[in-house]
């Protein structure tokens, strides 16, 4: 069984039939009681009086909670302990949550949220970065600064200097399956939870502060979701913890997920920023100093903000060699919802900013963005004295981008397209083209190190089959594929002989999120090394059976060859079960080299760099601001892929999804702190008439230089980045109608395509 085989989705058959079960298929025992918020109608103040009578007189009410009755910790924050599962009294932004209503069906505990009768002080509520600014509203004292040489002098010494500034909207998630949680009381005061979340561990920590009892009281189960993106590494904790708290209460399963306006108004979303640059550069484009300055609208508690923006400042550089960089990131406390993690955490809000510098620098010289690019790409094969250092001191070592530039402008045909859009916008007033290429490099681990650790539990059963479980998630990104393939590649074996069940803290303890685009590489080298342990007792077993080295025992091809012998893998179980040799194991991976300071923003914060690249082309309409994606031409490093098919799955909705965060994915918050985009109807998420109607994407022919899972490189969060090609295409395309520098402000939608076209025809 190859491990790089381009097979199928392992729940692909139960996805499209509607067999596969999500937390709210799960057959719930009888008396299941359903819960619901009642949320905050303000974004800032102070709650006066509380009269919720008729909540607790509605048809089907069981109980109401509040912030007193809860027994344990009110508590939710996966970090700073400043998230309150209820109202303390104080309320941070519209939809809060003040009361939980315990009822006996899903519509019976909405209607009776809405019932509560709360009066408020109300405070004027901080909203803009001004705002936050001026109150000095922060998750950290001050800004946070990272600095390589000194770019104040190598600005003021450039023969050529640009500066401005983007805005970069946030986005919601938008994940098919919403926010939902089951808990099942079990005897002896411990619970089981079923949660749709990418940190199971997270929800059996804050469960068990909730309801007083030690982590093995809570056991915690994920079987999959229906996406995730980031919203479910800790948003699924406030639901999880009301669902555990009721059951407790009441001795009855209880179960919480949210319809689709409440999850949008209440959960987290990207973090939007604003970027302001400075940056000189010689008459080739090179950069000889650019100075960044990040803000970042955070919410009402911490949540993940501080690593969101981290990764933000880790990605200024994107594929650039900076010889004088200065980053400094503000993170500022605001009432909205609490921004949190999302597919790049924080990196392409950094890459988009290096980005613009680059396409700014192009428009100022009269140069193709691209030459601009390659000319400040780090070297390709450095040594360590070669100061090929990223602005946090990381030497690059593995650059794939040169040969992989090359590659997609030739397959792509960049310089005949660029000449052809550039003839066809001198003849054409109306509609106009652009096209663009953008890198990305993108650095993969935790940067918070100890979390680059992940669990395995291994069985082999005696009719050869095989069970495996991980403390990795399953969201639709084809991780359980890809793992049960490396496990079926160590035994030899088909790949139907291997099952993986359901995420599980009592199988798995202590595990990661599947999060930083690293579940493949965790969870698959703690599955190889448990599979190995089992198969080195197995061919050590064989070996003395057979009076040979134990090191010439092969597995292949569900056959195990040993000396001049050959079984089937089943009859080598079956032996090995009769001669006692154990068949179950643990594995464990952590990643190595890692070292991060994030205070000194100084170290080794990434064991590895993915890299891609995309070309985009577009049409605007000058008229309306109305903008198509023509074609996408991408190609993608995944190393030595561990499923080209699944691989490719995700090139392709990363470059979607983030196309759709660059130009209609756009949130809007009134000067009350409402969110007015919170439904499908009035949030637009890229539909498949929106994907290009050419889209070529291919993977490069490549392996790992580090000693990754058989080789292989990350995923999941890359690809997303392809997307900012789009963005710049659409600039591209705005700058043909004058000699202004376009300014685009993201997302790129109609509305901010027509009016930067009024500024660039008006020479603004």
């Amino acid at each position: 069984m190859s491990v790089t085989a381009p097979l199928p989705h392992d729940a692909a058959p139960l996805h499209v039939t509607g067999g596969a079960r999500y937390i709210d298929d799960i057959p719930t025992p009888a008396g299941t009681l359903h819960l619901a918020f009642g949320q905050s109608g303000i974004a800032r103040g102070r709650i006066t009086a509380m009269d919720l009578a008729a909540v607790r007189a509605a048809e089907g009410v069981v109980a109401v909670l509040t912030a007193g009755d809860l027994p344990f910790a009110n508590d939710v924050s996966p970090s700073a302990h400043d998230e309150p599962l209820l109202s303390d009294g104080t309320v941070h932004h519209v939809g809060q949550a003040i009361f939980l209503v315990v009822a006996r069906s899903h519509l019976a505990a909405r209607k009776a949220a809405r019932l509560g009768e709360i009066t408020y002080e109300e405070a004027e509520p901080l909203l803009s970065v001004e705002q936050a600014l001026n109150a000095d509203s922060r998750f950290e004292d001050g800004p946070r600064i990272y600095e390589k040489g000194d770019a104040a002098t190598a600005i003021a010494a450039a023969s050529h200097v640009i500066e401005g500034s983007i805005e970069i909207g946030g986005q919601e998630h938008f994940y098919l399956e919403g926010q939902a949680a089951l808990a099942v009381p079990q005897e002896g005061g411990d619970m089981l939870v079923h949660s749709s979340t990418q940190h199971p561990t997270e929800i059996q920590h804050k469960v068990a502060e909730a309801i007083g009892v030690p982590m093995h009281g809570v056991r915690v189960e994920t079987r999959r979701m229906g996406g995730g993106f980031g919203g479910k590494e800790s948003q699924g904790n406030a639901l999880a913890c009301a669902c555990a708290v009721a059951a407790r209460l009441t001795g009855k399963a209880c179960k919480m997920r949210y319809d689709r306006d409440d999850d949008m108004v209440i959960t987290g979303k990207r973090h939007d920023f604003r970027i302001t640059y400075r940056a000189g550069f010689d008459d080739t484009g090179r950069i000889s100093g650019v100075e960044f300055t990040q803000y970042t609208r955070g919410g009402w508690a911490q949540d993940l903000t501080l690593p969101v923006a981290d990764r933000a400042m880790l990605h200024a550089d994107n594929a650039y060699l900076l010889p004088n960089a200065r980053i400094e990131s503000h993170r500022l406390k605001t009432n909205m919802q609490s921004a949190t993690a999302y597919r790049g955490f924080g990196g392409p809000q950094g890459v988009v900013g290096i980005e613009r510098v680059i396409d700014h620098i192009a428009h100022d010289l009269g140069l193709d963005p691209v030459e601009v690019r390659k000319r400040n790409y780090y070297a390709e094969a450095p040594d360590a004295d070669a100061g090929n250092t990223t602005p946090y001191g990381q030497v690059v070592e593995d650059f794939e981008l040169h040969g992989m530039t090359e590659a997609l402008l030739a397959s792509s045909d960049y310089a005949a397209r660029r000449a052809a859009i550039a003839e066809w916008n001198a003849s054409h007033d109306i509609i106009k083209k652009g096209i663009a290429f953008s890198p990305v490099k993108f650095g993969i681990s935790f940067t918070l190190t100890h979390l680059n650790q992940a669990g395995a539990l291994v069985h082999v059963y005696q009719d050869g089959s095989v069970h495996l479980n991980h403390g990795g998630t399953e969201m639709g990104q084809g991780l359980f594929q890809k793992v049960a393939q490396v496990a079926a590649s160590r035994f030899g074996i088909p790949l139907e002989m291997v099952k993986i069940t359901a995420t599980d803290t009592a199988k798995v303890p202590n595990t990661s999120a599947t999060a930083a685009s690293s579940g493949s590489d965790l969870n698959g080298m703690a599955v190889k090394a448990a599979c190995d342990t089992i198969r080195d007792r197995i061919a050590a077993f064989l070996a003395e059976r057979h009076q040979a080295d134990a090191t010439t025992v092969r597995f292949a091809d569900g056959q195990v060859q040993v000396a001049d012998a050959s079984y089937t893998f089943a009859e080598v179980a079956g032996l090995a079960y009769a001669g006692r040799v154990s068949l179950s194991a643990t594995g464990f991976y952590k990643t190595p080299k890692l070292e991060w300071d994030r205070i000194k923003g100084r170290g080794r914060p990434f064991f590895y760099f993915a890299h891609g690249a995309a070309v985009t082309e577009v049409a605007i309409d000058t008229l309306t601001g109305e903008n198509r994606i023509l074609r996408a031409d991408i190609l993608h490093d995944a190393g030595a892929s561990l499923n080209p098919a699944l691989d490719i799955g995700q090139v392709e909705g990363g470059y979607v999804q983030g196309a759709g965060w660059l130009t209609t994915e756009e949130l809007v918050w009134d000067d009350k702190g409402r969110l007015r985009t919170h439904a499908p109807s009035t949030y637009k998420i890229p539909a498949c008439s929106d994907r290009p109607d050419v889209f070529n994407v291919a993977l490069w022919d490549g392996r790992n230089r580090e000693d990754t899972i058989y080789r292989s490189k990350a995923v999941g969060e890359p690809p997303f980045m392809l997307g900012i090609s789009a963005f710049l295409a659409l600039s591209n395309a705005i700058a043909s109608c004058g000699d202004a520098y376009p300014a685009l402000d993201a997302p790129a939608t109609a509305e901010q395509v027509w009016t930067a076209i009024r500024r660039v025809r008006n020479g603004i």
